[in-house]
């Protein structure tokens, strides 16, 4: 059995790599950056599987369909939040509980059927990297629940969540990152907890023409 192992360099990401090694050591591993091509030859080769983990390439229609077994994405958020910035969203809208969703991978992203969903609590003090690393933790774990349930030739859980809106797009996410003179002080100070990243520009201020950021010391 082989697998193709989609990811960014992630925390745990290395490790889940590893480990599917160890056990199918037929299988094809990249790492990759937003901006990266996909290799052209992966997309003539066939897989029993198709792992997207936190993969910074949208997996081509061309894969998923020459992918014999299942295609899974695991997701840093809840069906409540698909699609890009999840993490973002969640902290703009103080939400109390957030989550990780694997899911079967269709043409358009985050709309497959759900394998299974891990919820959280998300704390008032979390930030947007605070609450992203606890989504690579779950999804980890969830990783390695899922190749176990392989390992034993079992078939994959199905669960009775559903996607609850359409997906976040980056628009979505740079209208979120945007500020202005008009906005409350609270809604302002709201943008720039949930657009804050290490090393990543976050939110900012247009004033004649010219774009001022917001600088994350996080």
């Amino acid at each position: 059995m082989n697998f193709l192992f989609l990811a960014k360099e992630k925390p745990f990401a290395k490790d889940a790599a590893n480990v599917l090694l160890g056990n199918f050591p037929n299988s094809t591993v990249l790492f990759g950056k937003l901006g990266d091509k996909l290799p052209k030859h992966i997309l003539e080769n066939k897989f029993d599987y198709t792992i997207s983990y936190i993969s910074p390439w949208i997996v081509p229609q061309k894969i998923l369909s020459k992918t014999q077994i299942a295609s899974i994405n695991l997701h840093p958020g809840p069906p409540e939040y698909p699609g890009i910035g999840c993490t973002n969203f969640a902290i703009y809208n103080q939400e109390k509980e957030f989550g990780i969703t694997a899911h079967h991978m269709v043409e358009k992203i985050d709309s497959g059927q759900i394998i299974t969903v891990k919820r959280f609590p998300l704390f008032e003090a979390d930030s947007v990297w605070s609450l992203s690393q606890r989504c690579y933790a779950f999804i980890y774990i969830t990783f390695i629940e899922l190749l176990q349930v392989i390992l034993t030739q079992s078939s994959l859980p199905v669960s009775e969540e559903i996607w609850s809106r359409k997906p976040y797009t980056r628009k979505d996410l740079n209208e979120l990152c945007k500020v202005s003179s008009t906005m409350t002080k609270e809604e302002i100070l709201r943008r720039i907890k949930a657009t804050s990243f290490p090393n990543m520009p976050g939110a900012y201020i247009e004033i004649s023409g010219e774009k001022f950021i917001h600088k994350n010391y996080e």
